[in-house]
């Protein structure tokens, strides 16, 4: 198969990149790939450094004062799809779901289109009706929460596969013990401290403000000992002030982005996604329990479908501080038990998260939609 990725995200381009470059590293070897995003993107970085796709530089702009650089977008689109007789046009978004319909449109040996439903925003618009109806012919749900959205929107008409996000099982595998205990003295060297770490972003909507509310209403010494890390983007100024005026300066550290999460993960006892917004089934939390990491996470969008309560991580009510503030009490006083939640949670990624499995379905519903099943 010859088959066109897009995405329209800019700069890192967090869950989308790892989605992508995932798949194209898995089905690279099989078919024929592009890659249609920014040039400054770093799934086109990925992509060029890696050579696992072409990379194929689209800005997806939007807005009346870009409308030339639309229009050659568009052109070009077309031109890459005419001249390589693509098989699958893969969007990943709504601007470039778009864009990738128009580039189609009245073409004699048009391309099957297939959408992956990333984030949890209504799709019930004006926009989102016309690319159902014009611009796809098959859906991908990364949940099963996502799927139930999907059917109460104009995608119901489309055939919806839940296919979750997979992780590389060998890549994030568990940290040698010694290793992580010296990477967890990056925020804390007190043995009896309790390390929180999320790799999921700095977002407001990813909830890690709640969790830092939460430690504030804990007494002491038990609020002494907790620590939390964030890898991500530089933080909203008002969420890092309000963390000065909680006390908690010490014991909230901002990682910033990192090329490499791994020692970032290992670094922690536990790990946290407590998402209010956008989310859906979270790379992060796969990826932290692949690594031999319990989670904590929210009872949001698809986030719980990654969780055995209490075997290999905890699930939370959304935005609810008391109930954070008592599991975080709770977890502290099982910290001897997190190795052993931790293994668990390993090998509930081994039969759950894998590569194999999200690429092979992936594939499978290419081939379903080239068919028309």
């Amino acid at each position: 198969m010859k088959i066109l990725y897009t995405n329209f995200h800019s700069g890192d381009g967090g869950g989308h990149t790892t989605y992508l470059a995932s798949l194209a590293r898995a089905l690279s070897g099989r078919h024929q790939l592009f890659m249609a995003a920014p040039g400054n993107s770093r799934v086109i970085r990925v992509m060029r450094s890696e050579g696992i796709a072409e990379p194929v530089e689209i800005a997806f702009s939007s807005g009346l004062s870009t409308l030339g650089q639309q229009w050659a977008d568009l052109r070009r689109l077309r031109g890459l799809i005419e001249h390589h007789q693509i098989d699958i046009v893969h969007a990943n978004g709504a601007r470039d779901h778009r864009v990738a319909m128009e580039a189609v449109a009245g073409l004699r040996r048009r391309p099957k289109l297939v959408f992956t439903k990333h984030n949890s925003k209504s799709a019930n618009t004006f926009g989102n009706a016309m690319r159902a109806r014009w611009g796809t012919d098959r859906v991908i749900a990364v949940s099963a929460h996502t799927r139930q959205m999907l059917l109460e929107s104009p995608y119901r008409r489309c055939p919806i596969d839940v296919i979750r996000n997979g992780v590389d099982l060998t890549r994030f595998s568990p940290a040698d013990p010694a290793e992580a205990a010296a990477l967890r003295a990056r925020w804390t060297t007190d043995p009896d401290a309790l390390v929180l770490v999320s790799n999921a972003g700095t977002d407001n909507h990813k909830g890690w403000i709640d969790l830092v509310r939460a430690m504030a209403t804990l007494p002491e010494p038990l609020r002494g000992k907790l620590h939390v890390a964030i890898a991500g983007r530089t933080p909203d100024p008002k969420a890092v002030a309000e963390v000065a005026q909680l006390g908690l300066a010490q014991q909230v550290h901002f990682a910033g982005l990192l090329d490499d999460i791994r020692p970032f993960v290992a670094s922690g006892d536990a790990g946290f996604v407590l998402s209010y917004d956008v989310e859906t089934i979270s790379f992060a939390c796969r990826e932290m329990m692949a690594m031999g990491k319990p989670v904590m996470v929210s009872d949001y969008a698809g986030l719980p479908e990654n969780i055995e309560q209490g075997q290999n991580g905890w699930i939370v009510p959304v935005r609810d501080v008391a109930a954070i503030a008592a599991q975080v009490s709770a977890l502290y006083e099982q910290r001897a038990e997190l190795p052993r939640l931790g293994v668990a949670a390993r090998e509930h990624a081994l039969q759950n998260f894998g590569l194999d499995t999200f690429s092979e379905l992936t594939e499978a519903s290419y081939v379903a939609v080239l068919e028309g099943r």
